[in-house]
């Protein structure tokens, strides 16, 4: 399977993608139905799920291996973290990790795929709802992926990033019926997604700033609760490739603690961490900003509507 696999039509910035948005609405009804069918069994697997798409899957795979490379692992590992990402629903890993890539290349400005500069209900879901954000062309691909699109494993699971989900729903719907199905599959998926996405909304409008970035990042401690760490966001863009998002030991971020343990069992190497007292003693470089001192620290409200 080859880059010019993943082309796929796309629509103009104020068109609504209806595919997409129809199965947003199927999922958000499914969540919605959960309500009614609940068991502790389905709370339990849907928990449980939720920490291996968001955790394993978004935070490890997408986005602190694939996208900004903050540890290394074996091809085998990378796949697995790779197909627990597919079951966020997020879609594949080259098209969400050029979209992030292009995020951090252009945050806050103009080229932005979700900005609350351009309204907060945009940078939420807006952006997947409508225009091309997560449709980029085989040109823009092969410019902000190019490790990925060499790959072809990575190039059949972003065309067939859906498959490991219907597996998964058939398998919640065979073990435990219906109860598992809309709350392993359906209400986790939704939950997720908003977690995920108030890290483009909320951590870009809302919380403390530690760096003084180019853009609006924030820090902000109860999305990092929803997401595993992905929270600390201005950490993060701060220092993008580190593997750890909490430069803290109050900083609660789960996915840094997975890579942890992942490492002490040699299935990681190379992890790049970055330690708020590092950064203090002037360790560690900030070309992405400086450090804020303590007294200037002060709790951030972003622009947009």
């Amino acid at each position: 399977m080859e880059l010019l696999d993943l082309q796929k039509s796309q629509a103009a910035n104020n068109e609504v993608n209806w595919v997409t948005a129809a199965f947003m609405f199927a999922f958000h009804v499914g969540a919605v139905a959960a309500l009614f069918f609940f068991t502790w069994k389905a709370l339990f697997v849907a928990i449980f799920l939720w920490w291996v798409a968001g955790s394993l899957g978004i935070g490890l795979a997408y986005h602190r291996l694939l996208t900004h490379r903050g540890f290394k692992t074996y091809k085998w590992m990378e796949y697995f973290l790779t197909v627990c990402a597919t079951l966020a629903m997020e879609g594949g890993p080259i098209f969400w990790v050029a979209t992030h890539r292009i995020h951090h290349q252009y945050s806050d400005q103009e080229g932005d795929p979700h900005s609350p500069i351009d309204g907060k209900w945009w940078a939420h879901m807006g952006w997947i709802i409508m225009g091309k954000s997560m449709h980029h062309d085989t040109t823009t691909l092969a410019r902000y992926v190019p490790d990925l699109t060499k790959d072809k494993f990575h190039v059949w699971i972003t065309k067939y990033h859906y498959v490991p989900q219907i597996i998964l729903g058939i398998v919640l719907f065979a073990i435990g019926g219906l109860p598992w199905l809309l709350w392993g599959a359906f209400l986790r998926t939704v939950f997720l997604l908003h977690a995920t996405w108030l890290v483009n909304s909320a951590t870009h409008s809302w919380g403390t700033r530690r760096f003084a970035t180019r853009d609006l990042s924030t820090n902000s401690w109860w999305v990092a609760l929803l997401t595993f760490g992905e929270g600390w966001h201005n950490n993060h863009h701060a220092h993008p490739t580190s593997a750890a998002h909490g430069f803290t030991w109050y900083e609660i971020d789960t996915n840094w603690y997975a890579i942890w343990a992942l490492q002490k069992l040699g299935l990681i190497w190379d992890v790049k961490r970055v330690r708020l007292a590092d950064v203090e003693r002037g360790m560690v470089a900030a070309p992405n900003g400086r450090l804020i001192t303590p007294s200037n620290a002060v709790e951030f409200w972003a622009a947009g509507d």
